[in-house]
């Protein structure tokens, strides 16, 4: 704000009579000045005053008072333009500030933001909000956009998002639309999870939520919608579901007790209809045992407790060495489920992979969610039969113990030579089903393949290369020779096809954070082992086996 100064100086440009009028120059005490339209000896008109400290007023004058249109400039760069009464900024005006370039447009009172107007916090005008201001701060209707391109719509107040409101946030897909208090999200509302595709469509289906919010979290009473076909209906606490409450499953039954901390409380058999379907087809046979609706509920509420982690689980180990597909669909396959069971160390209960998951030995075969469930259950009930003192609740204490000690603990926390690297694995991958075949032409009994076959492929395979395949690595799977093998080694953490590898350039022992030059060098040998050596080896010695079975049948045609 400026004021009316004392003359201290001199006074320069035309007079009449005793006062000065028309245009002129004058100088204040204190180093201001004034240089413009005087009228009676007042400054009234256009000029330009220049305060001490810097900041300059450019418009117009009116009894010595800055009133009208003009414009400010501060020492820092700041400036505004627009209208001004009594020296203040008053009306409609811009203002940008030099510290950070923000710059607001739209109406003030009394040196305020204050009406409608629009801000622009950074010089790109990514970040910004359009609505209502009262002394300086975002009060009323609003619509805010934040750097990360998230909005929110709505009402505030004192700068805060307060008062009903959508948010949506960009990236994570989700959007809310209710109540809110002091900038999060509190009371009333609806909450909704889009599930996104890699190509940024959309499904036609998310997860939901409407009821109760406090301090941000869902609280109290309300409904969530999975985007599966399931609901739940009930109390709520931080975010979980706690206290009385129903959840509909996707078939259609119905669940209805406490919870506590997102978890079923164990119900009673009169809670669950007799007669009700098993949700998951996956109980059907408990390793041998008949099946029994008690059994499989107790077992089921086990695998709904972890249900979510299960299924990140399943997601994990179904990317393993493949590129995800868009939906994120991709199905766990055998060799995947085998990488799981021994991160988790499941074979160290003596048992070997090959006598846990015996039935369909192919590592292609794709299994659903519901399968690997199932063959949770069978090795639980196998590795932990003996140690529940109790044969009431045998298999879900048995799921419970697999789930508590090597599943959850270990999943994801992949070991082993082929996986570890997703490059690799890709490229190694990339050679698996004429591996397969090599595997399936030395298996004996049709079935699978001993540590004593495996070294005598090596060895016989070694005969028809010029040079010798390294068979030191290959010799220490077991010191039994008669154990079985997959793809997947008993012992070690390393792929069967991979031990010549580990000799020639010593992958084992590269690390799997090295530059991206020795990775597709790694990748380069990998095609060149499979396509160089082993699969041409295999080849001559099928021609020579048919060679030779055709000449023993010559030989036993001529004896006749």
């Amino acid at each position: 704000m400026l004021t009316c100064w004392r003359v201290a100086d001199r006074v320069e440009g035309e007079w009449s009579g005793w006062q000065q009028d028309g245009e002129g120059l004058a100088r204040f005490e204190g180093a201001h000045e004034f240089k413009g339209v005087f009228s009676r000896g007042l400054m009234n008109g256009a000029g330009v005053f220049t305060h001490a400290s810097g900041l300059k007023y450019e418009g117009e004058f009116v009894a010595n008072m800055p009133m009208g249109k003009g414009k400010y400039t501060w020492p820092d760069g700041s400036c505004y333009e627009g209208e001004v009464c009594n020296g203040m900024r008053n009306g409609m005006g811009s203002y940008r500030c030099g510290r950070n370039g923000a710059l607001y447009r739209g109406q003030w009172r009394m040196g305020r933001r204050h009406g409608q107007g629009t801000v622009y916090y950074n010089e790109e005008m990514s970040s910004w909000y359009k609505g209502d201001w009262i002394n300086n701060n975002r009060e009323g209707w609003g619509e805010r956009r934040y750097p990360s391109g998230n909005t929110y719509c709505g009402e505030w107040k004192n700068n805060l998002r307060h008062g009903e409101g959508t948010m949506k946030w960009l990236k994570l897909g989700q959007r809310y639309v209710g109540e809110w208090q002091g900038g999060v999200q509190h009371g009333q509302g609806t909450h909704v999870w889009m599930l996104g595709r890699a190509d940024g469509s959309r499904y036609s289906q998310s997860n939901q939520y409407r009821g109760g919010f406090l301090d941000g979290r869902r609280h109290g009473e309300g409904t969530f919608l999975y985007a599966g076909g399931a609901k739940y209906e009930g109390q709520w606490k931080s975010n979980k579901k706690h206290g009385q409450g129903k959840f509909t499953f996707r078939d259609g039954r119905v669940f209805e007790g406490e919870f506590l901390d997102d978890r079923m409380m164990a119900p009673s058999e009169q809670q669950m209809r007799d007669d009700a379907p098993l949700g998951t087809r996956c109980l059907e046979t408990f390793c041998g045992l008949d099946r029994n609706h008690r059994h499989a509920c107790q077992v089921e509420f086990v695998v709904l407790r972890q249900n979510t982690e299960l299924r990140s689980i399943y997601s994990f180990y179904s990317s393993l060495g493949c590129a995800r597909r868009p939906d994120s669909s991709s199905l766990l396959t055998r060799m995947q489920l085998w990488r799981l069971l021994k991160d988790c160390g499941v074979h160290r209960h003596g048992f070997t992979l090959t006598q846990i998951d015996r039935d369909a030995h192919s590592p292609f075969t794709a299994m659903l969610l519901r399968d690997l469930l199932n063959c949770l259950v069978t090795v639980a009930y196998r590795i932990y039969k003996n140690d529940i003192p109790s044969q009431k609740h045998v298999l879900a204490a048995c799921l419970s113990k697999l789930l508590t000690e090597n599943i959850l603990p270990n999943a994801k926390n992949v070991k082993g030579f082929l996986f570890q690297q997703p490059g690799f694995a890709a490229a190694a991958l990339q050679h698996v089903e004429e591996s397969w075949e090599v595997y399936q032409a030395h298996c004996r009994d049709q079935r699978t393949v001993t540590c004593r076959q495996l070294l005598w492929m090596f060895k016989v395979l070694e005969t028809l290369l010029r040079t010798p395949l390294p068979l030191r690595d290959a010799a220490e799977p077991s010191s039994c020779l008669d154990l079985e093998v997959r793809l997947l080694s008993p012992r070690q953490n390393k792929s069967v096809w991979s031990f010549p590898l580990s000799d020639i350039h010593d992958l084992s022992t590269e690390a799997k954070d090295r530059e991206s030059s020795r990775t597709e060098a790694r990748i380069r040998s990998v095609h060149q082992f499979f396509n160089s050596c082993l699969f041409p080896a295999f080849e001559r010695h099928r021609l020579l086996m048919a060679s030779l079975e055709e000449e023993r049948l010559l030989r036993s045609q001529d004896g006749e």
